[in-house]
C-alpha cells in the first residue's frame, strides 16, 4: 500500500487574480442588473399596456417574472462557464464564491430599488387608504431574493471545479 502514497504534497489551489475577480464581478453584476432592469421596465409598462385592475393583471406579472427569472438563470449558468480570452475560465474556490456573493450584492443591490418603488405603487393601486395588494410587495421580496441569493448561487455552483478548469493559454 505504500506504493500508492504521493511523493509530493498536492499542489495548493491557485488564488484568483484581480483580473479573474473583475471578470467575475462584472459578469454577475451585469446579469443581476439586466434581471432587475427587465422586470422594472415590464412592471412599469404593464399597467399602460393592460388596463385591467391589479388583481386581474397580477397573474401576468407572475408569469413574466418566471420567464425572466428562467432566462436570467440560464444566462447565469452560461456566463459562469464561458471562458475569457485573457483570463481563461473562472475556477470555483472559496475566494471566488465569496466574491460572487459579497461584491455583487454591494454593487448591484441598489438596482432593485426602482422595482421596489414600482411595486409599492402597485400595492396601493385601487386602494382607498393603505396597502391592499401585499402580493406586489411579496413579489418584490422574491425578486430581490433571486437577484441577491439565487443568481450568485447558480453562478458559483456553475463555475468550473478547480481540478477541471484549464486556462486558455496562461
Amino acid at each position: 500500500m505504500v506504493d500508492h502514497l504521493p511523493l509530493k504534497p498536492a499542489p495548493e489551489p491557485t488564488r484568483p487574480t484581480r483580473a479573474t475577480l473583475t471578470l467575475l464581478v462584472g459578469r454577475v453584476t451585469t446579469i443581476k442588473l439586466g434581471y432587475w432592469a427587465a422586470l422594472t421596465a415590464t412592471e412599469a409598462v404593464l399597467p399602460i399596456v393592460d388596463a385591467r385592475p391589479f388583481a386581474e393583471r397580477f397573474p401576468l406579472s407572475l408569469a413574466i417574472t418566471l420567464v425572466v427569472t428562467a432566462f436570467a438563470l440560464a444566462w447565469t449558468r452560461v456566463a459562469a462557464r464561458a471562458p475569457d480570452r485573457m483570463v481563461g475560465v473562472l475556477r470555483r474556490s472559496i475566494p471566488t464564491v465569496a466574491t460572487t456573493f459579497a461584491a455583487t450584492t454591494v454593487v448591484a443591490s441598489p438596482a432593485s430599488l426602482p422595482l421596489l418603488i414600482v411595486e409599492r405603487e402597485r400595492s396601493l393601486e385601487g386602494c382607498g387608504f393603505g396597502t391592499c395588494h401585499t402580493e406586489a410587495l411579496v413579489l418584490w421580496v422574491a425578486i430581490l431574493a433571486v437577484g441577491t441569493i439565487v443568481i450568485p448561487g447558480v453562478f458559483a455552483a456553475s463555475l468550473h471545479a478547480e481540478r477541471d478548469a484549464r486556462s486558455l493559454g496562461h
